[in-house]
């Protein structure tokens, strides 16, 4: 297997699955015809008993080797729409980190995607369902208690200088009457809309504030 090949199931492994589409934007953009180039690598790659695939979706959907997913799962539309994110967030920047389904212990959130984009942390939420005020306020509280264990400032990818806990990012075409003391809480439609709200614009405006006063810039 090339380079390309092993980036390919890589990514399956972090995405749970993939549209051929996602694949030929993400690993094929630079190639004169994507799609075709993609078709043929996936192909390839299928026969060799590399990654997996479900007929069952226009365009098909590819999964890794061996996943554990129903080709019928009702997982599978949700894990597109965060391979989507992160496509619509390589229109601006590649994400440095990038990881889905966060988890950390019991009663604590799980965030849908933690991101490191352009500096700030993310924990991003993508909602494409109307929740219910009790459904979204237990959600904030998980939040609230994650920021309460403090695991998270023993991450990593931790600045040096100060402990940050990220901003929560929900996606969402649904306004939400939400707030926290202790961390930011950003509501946009899609990541272009995210965009808008944070870039600098030609009038002055009231900044907003990212997770530990980190100023996110996009380009």
């Amino acid at each position: 297997m090339n380079k390309r090949d092993r980036a390919i199931i890589d990514d399956l492994e972090r995405f749970r699955c993939m549209s051929r589409d996602d694949i030929a934007d993400i690993h094929f953009r630079n190639v004169s015809n994507s799609i075709t180039a993609a078709n043929r690598t996936l192909l390839r790659l299928y026969r060799l008993g590399k990654i997996d695939r479900s007929t069952e979706f226009q365009p098909f959907v590819y999964f890794p080797a061996g996943n554990s997913i129903r080709k019928d799962s009702q997982k599978i539309p949700h894990f597109l729409e965060l391979v989507r994110v992160y496509r619509d967030m390589l229109a601006f920047a590649k994400p440095t980190r990038f990881n889905v389904e966060v988890k950390y212990a019991k009663g604590l959130a799980e965030p849908d995607i933690f991101s490191v984009w352009k500096g700030s942390p993310l924990f991003i939420e993508v909602q494409r369902s109307k929740y219910s005020e009790r459904q979204i306020n237990d959600k904030i509280a998980r939040y609230e208690a994650l920021y309460q264990s403090k695991l998270v400032f023993d991450e990593p990818w931790q600045p040096t200088s100060k402990k940050v806990f990220p901003t929560v990012l929900i996606l969402s075409k649904t306004r939400y009457a939400i707030k926290s003391d202790n961390f930011t809480i950003i509501q946009a439609e899609s990541i272009a809309d995210f965009v808008r709200m944070v870039e600098p614009k030609e009038k002055p405006v009231a900044p907003i504030k990212l997770a530990g006063g980190i100023k996110l810039k996009i380009g």
